[in-house]
């Protein structure tokens, strides 16, 4: 006797088990980015799920609500940005270029660089000041030496506030416009303006 599958079986993809949760967790990353540049922090998180290309039930499975997927969002602009400079001869401006990709792309890592503003309980003003300090250590630690004009003790993180204050305007382009010229008026030097890409 032959057996035929049933119909369920035939299309059903195969189970790709933690490769597809990590998949779906980096997809929902890159769109909650996405989504938040666009829309802003307030966007549905609906709106996360559709750009991933996942459902609802997805997005919660990995972030329980908006402020893990914001986290999420912070976390690897910061990782990415540590990447950078941790690369075989990176320099400071080359830094500074994945920095100010992530500040023109991202209003909640904006936010982040405006740490002491963070209000609110649970941590979340403590997690923003270290992943901001993670990020001053990462450009410190390629800041040229011989008295650069960012060297003081609080100048680099003022100089990162101040230009990630100057990233406003309606799209990408403009917001780029805007902090390289934020970077410039402090006689500062940006290399390629680009995610990292490791």
């Amino acid at each position: 006797m032959t057996q035929h599958p049933v119909p369920d079986q035939r299309r059903r993809p195969a189970n790709d088990g933690p490769k597809a949760a990590a998949r779906n967790r980096a997809a929902l990353i890159t769109a909650a980015r996405e989504i938040y540049a666009e829309h802003g922090l307030d966007a549905p998180l609906s709106a996360i799920a559709r750009r991933a290309g996942v459902g609802q039930g997805v997005l919660y499975r990995h972030f329980p609500d908006r402020a893990a997927v914001t986290t999420a969002v912070l976390e690897e602009n910061v990782r990415q940005v540590e990447q950078a400079a941790d690369a075989e001869g990176a320099t400071f401006a080359d830094v500074l270029g994945v920095l100010t990709w992530h500040l023109t792309e991202s209003a909640a890592f904006i936010g982040l660089l405006h740490a002491d503003e963070v209000a609110g309980g649970s941590g979340v003003r403590a997690h923003a000041l270290g992943l901001s300090r993670r990020i001053e250590r990462a450009l410190r630690a390629h800041l040229p030496g011989g008295g650069h004009r960012l060297s003081a003790a609080n100048d680099l993180g003022i100089a990162v506030a101040m230009v990630s204050g100057a990233v406003t305007g309606p799209s990408r382009e403009e917001r780029e416009r805007r902090a390289l010229a934020a970077w410039r008026l402090l006689g500062v030097e940006v290399g390629p303006v680009r995610p990292f890409e490791g």
